[in-house]
Order: structure tokens, then C-alpha cells, then sequence
């Protein structure tokens, strides 16, 4: 059971941030990568609808095979995770959130800005993690609506990209923000572009290798690790292929085929 993949699922190429940390960390582990074009954005749409999607893939994954699942998608976390491991108990989950805890740690002005989609706000483990690791830190929050679309489309470093993620972070700044945690898995495509616009003496924090190290232990605590010496990679998407493959070829830094249309 140890050869079997890692089941990834995010909406869109957003979780492909993560399964770049978790190559890194786990470069013996084979993935197999599902992202739900179909039906992105997640952030905008209701949490039963959220759930449902996320049982689906969740379904499809391990009768792939999957030895655990990493719910690469903070929206899917927020909505489905709890859902997700009450179905499944027997299956290994690990999921998002956003890094409030070492936001908090690392701001040195208390003002930290938090960059997530309006479900990932909506949900009660966005308000556990704010009254566990929040308090005497002013969390400025935005749910970034457009976002992940410019990022779908590729476009990282666009005049409307760039005009767009000012207008989030202006205020932020404007009220002494010196830490910017990245509540979705899609916002670390335009890391370059927000450090350019906060400047390099304030943090961006990205969650994904901590969620690599988190699965990691998982897996070790399971007895799932895997000594393959030649691991496989497989992407699949709901929706057409666009630009997927370049993205993920760009990110990965190696050739990625996509099977383009994968039905549930």
C-alpha cells in the first residue's frame, strides 16, 4: 500500500502549490492531482454546495487508489474537511487553513492581512482559528473577489492583476500591515507581485510546506511512507485544458499532461 498515491484536490492549478512542496518533501511519494476547473470559483459559492463537490472528488481519488488525500484548497478545508473525515474514517486527511497562528507570531506592528475567499471567512474554522491564535493581533481580512480568476488565466504579473491586488493590500497597509498570510492555495502564483507592491522589509506567509511537513507526519504516524525509487505524477481536471499544462509545467518544473475533462 505504500506505493499508492497521494490524492491532491483543490479547484483549480491553486493546489499545485502545495504539490510542489510536497514533492520537495516527499520526493519518493507519487500524486495524483485532480483540479475541479469545472465548477471554480469555490469561494463564492455556498458550503452544502462546497461539501458536495469535495465528497465527489474525494470518492474519485480513493477509488483510484489513493492512500490519503490532502484537501489542497482552504475553501474545500473550511467547508469540507470535518465532513470529509466523518465519512472516511479509515482514510488519512490533511487540509488547509490559513496561517493565522504564525501570522500572529511574526508581526512585529500586530497588524497582520489576511488573503482567503469570502467562504474560507464565513467558516467556523476561520473563527476558531481567529479566537485561538488572534487575539491582541488586529486581523484585517479580504476575500481578494477576482483573484483566482486573473490566476486561472495566468495572469501573475498583469496591469489588472497588479491594480487589483493594490487595491486589496492598500489598506492593509495603510493601517501599519507588516505581515500578509495567503489563505488560499492559489495566491502563492503572485507572491512576486504582492512582495513588489508591500516591499521586501514586510512577510508573506505561505502555508504549503507546512502542510508537506504536516503530511509528512501523517504518513510516517500510518506506516504509509513510501521508498519508490521512481514516483509518477498524474493532473487531471473537470474542465478544458487552457493553460493548465503550462502552468503546472512552469510551477513543477517538469513536462505535465493533463488529462483534460476527468468525469466524477
Amino acid at each position: 500500500m505504500n506505493h499508492l498515491p497521494i490524492g491532491i484536490f483543490d479547484s483549480g492549478i491553486g493546489g499545485l502549490t502545495v504539490a510542489h512542496a510536497i514533492i520537495d518533501t516527499l520526493p519518493q511519494e507519487s500524486l495524483l492531482y485532480f483540479g475541479d476547473t469545472a465548477r471554480i470559483p469555490y469561494g463564492t459559492k455556498s458550503a452544502e454546495a462546497i461539501r458536495q463537490f469535495s465528497e465527489e472528488i474525494t470518492h474519485h481519488l480513493l477509488r483510484q487508489g489513493c492512500k490519503a488525500i490532502v484537501v489542497a484548497c482552504n475553501t474545500a478545508s473550511a467547508a469540507a474537511l470535518d465532513h470529509l473525515r466523518r465519512k472516511w474514517p479509515e482514510a488519512p486527511f490533511v487540509g488547509m487553513e490559513p496561517a493565522v497562528k504564525p501570522g500572529a507570531k511574526a508581526t512585529q506592528t500586530g497588524v497582520v492581512g489576511v488573503l482567503a475567499t469570502a467562504g474560507t471567512f464565513r467558516s467556523q474554522r476561520y473563527a476558531s482559528l481567529m479566537r485561538r491564535y488572534a487575539s491582541g493581533v488586529t486581523l484585517l481580512q479580504d476575500p481578494c473577489i477576482g483573484l483566482v480568476e486573473q490566476i486561472e488565466a495566468g495572469k501573475f504579473q498583469s496591469p489588472e492583476t497588479e491594480a487589483l491586488l493594490r487595491r486589496i493590500v492598500q489598506p492593509m497597509l495603510d493601517q501599519g500591515a507588516d505581515t500578509f498570510v495567503l489563505g488560499c492555495t492559489h495566491y502563492p502564483f503572485i507572491s512576486p507581485l504582492l512582495q513588489r507592491i508591500i516591499g521586501e522589509s514586510r512577510t508573506i506567509i505561505n502555508p504549503a510546506p507546512a502542510v508537506a511537513r504536516q503530511l509528512s507526519r501523517v504518513l510516517q504516524q500510518k506506516g504509509l511512507l513510501s521508498s519508490t525509487p521512481s514516483p509518477s505524477y498524474h493532473f487531471q481536471i473537470s474542465g478544458p485544458r487552457q493553460q493548465f499544462d503550462f502552468l503546472a509545467t512552469g510551477l513543477l518544473g517538469f513536462p505535465v499532461r493533463v488529462e483534460a475533462g476527468t468525469e466524477l
